[in-house]
């Protein structure tokens, strides 16, 4: 049985190093261009997400997802709710964590990119700064660009795309840890997962799918200076990326577990 020290230390930087890696490439796209379109920002995402499995799976089993978490008590039994909300807990805390690493690392480029594109943080546009954080509807980096063909995007749709994305997330995870394939690949099949569903999901809701990763740096960007804009967010819209996951991650695992999973 595992402790559940050993439980919140793996899940505290198993998440770290998963939302480091997603935050800080999104960051380094939106204020230098260093990636040049979304397949790379997804990537990035995919390896952080392999990364931050390897690390914790021998002490937690690398939930790193409070929807993960949630679909794998409800369905498998995995633990009880207190020990679940322990993982959730310590999941939260590496995303705030690893958040306020990245604000520290590039908050002098934030203040001189929001300088030079007139964006007054915490104000109405904002989104395209707050966005290196928490997730907003539709993605403000492709606004510019197909803004006529997204401008249909609204909560509904928001929340569809990201129940979606958690769902088939959680239940290719239930999948993946199933097949009988080596354990060391598994990470890298699920980190895979992630990619492709962020670049099919992205362009709508910059694609979140784990309510900790966007929770944990909106409340950074909430102390930073974006205010409402972080939070309630545009549309009154943040709970989306909260709710939707936990949601969609319930009935995608369901699925496998009713359908495909084995008693």
């Amino acid at each position: 049985m595992r402790n559940w020290k050993d439980i919140a230390v793996a899940e505290f930087f198993g998440t770290f190093i998963l939302v480091f890696f997603g935050t800080g490439v999104i960051a380094a796209a939106v204020l230098t261009q260093a990636q040049v379109g979304l397949w790379q920002v997804a990537a990035v995402w995919g390896i952080g997400v392999t990364l931050g499995i390897y690390v914790s799976v021998e002490q937690s089993g690398a939930h790193l997802n409070p929807a993960v978490t949630l679909a794998l008590t409800f369905w498998r039994r995995a633990c009880d709710w207190r020990t679940a909300a322990l993982y959730m807990l310590a999941q939260l805390a590496g995303a705030i964590t690893a958040g306020a690493v990245v604000f520290g690392l590039s908050h002098e480029m934030i203040t001189r990119f929001e300088a030079r594109n007139n964006i007054f943080r915490g104000l109405p546009g904002s989104e395209r700064s707050a966005m290196m954080f928490g997730e907003y509807f539709p993605n403000p980096a492709f606004r510019g660009v197909v803004g006529d063909i997204l401008a249909g995007v609204g909560i509904w749709e928001a929340f569809f795309a990201e129940a979606l994305g958690a769902g088939l997330l959680v239940f290719m995870i239930f999948a993946v840890t199933r097949a009988p394939i080596s354990e060391s690949i598994k990470p890298i099949l699920i980190g895979a997962t992630v990619a492709v569903i962020i670049s099919v999901v992205a362009p709508i809701t910059q694609a979140g799918f784990n309510p900790a990763r966007d929770l944990g740096p909106r409340l950074v960007s909430l102390a930073t200076g974006w205010g409402s804009i972080a939070i309630p967010g545009p549309h009154n819209g943040f709970w989306i990326y909260i709710i939707a996951p936990l949601i969609g991650g319930l009935i995608g695992g369901g699925l496998h577990a009713r359908l495909l999973g084995k008693s």
